[in-house]
């Protein structure tokens, strides 16, 4: 997009949402009676003040690249006021006993509501994550832009594989709980990320998966399971969550209980004893099949599907 199309759709959308938030909340963004101005100094203005490193920190950030020109500090562009809008008023002289007009702030304090917040965000980042956000998981839950992004800074945590994670649990506890299990996807390794098999701003009809279902999610990394097969296994084809705990589980193989009882959760009236199997139906010096290595998979070990003309027991 050029760069003087960029500007004028960031003044005409900064505007706009400006006057919506001060039409709920009349106190958030003050302008006398007057449309706000742009600062003349630009970027100097606001780090007279805001010289922190917290904040100077923008400059080693994708939001500060000069020679991008759809970057907030790209050629002929707003800079901080891309975001933060129009900062004349609130840069200037205030009479005594005024209180300094606010500009849009984000985070805990900020006067604005979650969605005008993510206003800003939105306009730039429409073609990305725009179209499939509204409407979404996290949009429902009122969920920020900036409660998982640090815009500020040079490494924006949620977008690094290695340290992604920690940001998704903070809100999400009981997947960080299943992440610490002794069989998990190796995302506390570093090696595998959230974003792996979710897609934080859009959404399918459920779980906010990458995929347009859990099974052709997991099949990206696990191909070999695809099929189709001559013999297939109902629950394979359905779900692999109906065997499987994808964030973690105490079972090998990420299974949601170990064997046998997993299996006669279907399989009751199989040719098997229909009651789970435990160390008191041993037979004084014989060990039963259903207790020992993998249990019901001693025999059939192909559950996810077998092509053999003969495995319609799913043994070979």
């Amino acid at each position: 997009m050029p760069a003087a199309n960029l500007r004028r759709r960031l003044g005409a959308k900064l505007l706009l949402t400006m006057a919506l938030a001060a039409i709920s909340a009349p106190t958030a963004i003050a302008a006398e009676d007057e449309a706000p101005d742009y600062s003349r100094k630009g970027a100097d203005t606001c780090f007279q003040c805001h010289d922190d490193q917290a904040t100077l920190a923008v400059f080693r950030s994708k939001h500060a690249v000069p020679d991008d020109p759809n970057s907030p500090f790209g050629h002929g562009q707003l800079q901080c006021e891309a975001c933060h809008g129009p900062g004349d008023s609130h840069a200037g002289r205030v009479r005594r006993g005024r209180e300094r007009p606010a500009i849009p702030a984000f985070g805990f304090n900020s006067t604005l509501g979650i969605g005008a917040q993510n206003a800003f965000c939105i306009e730039c980042h429409d073609s990305d994550t725009g179209f499939a956000w509204h409407g979404s998981t996290h949009d429902d839950n009122t969920v920020a832009c900036n409660d998982c992004h640090s815009l500020h800074a040079e490494r924006d945590p949620v977008l690094a594989v290695t340290t992604q994670a920690e940001v998704c649990f903070d809100c999400h506890q009981q997947q960080r709980t299943q992440a610490m299990k002794p069989f998990a996807h190796p995302v506390h390794d570093g090696k595998m990320a959230c974003t792996s098999c979710h897609s934080p701003h859009g959404d399918t009809p459920e779980r906010l998966l990458a995929r347009s279902d859990v099974n052709s999610t997991c099949h990206d990394c696990h191909a070999e399971f695809r099929g189709p097969y001559l013999w297939e296994h109902a629950p394979v084809t359905e779900d692999c969550l109906s065997c499987h705990n994808p964030h973690g589980s105490t079972q090998p193989g990420m299974l949601s209980m170990r064997a046998p009882m997993l299996c006669q959760s279907c399989h009751s009236q199989a040719g098997h004893p229909s009651l789970p199997q435990d160390a008191r139906g041993l037979p004084g010096s014989m060990a039963s099949d259903l207790l020992l290595g993998q249990s019901c998979m001693n025999c059939h070990d192909q559950v996810h599907g077998s092509n053999h003309p003969s495995g319609s027991k799913l043994m070979r």
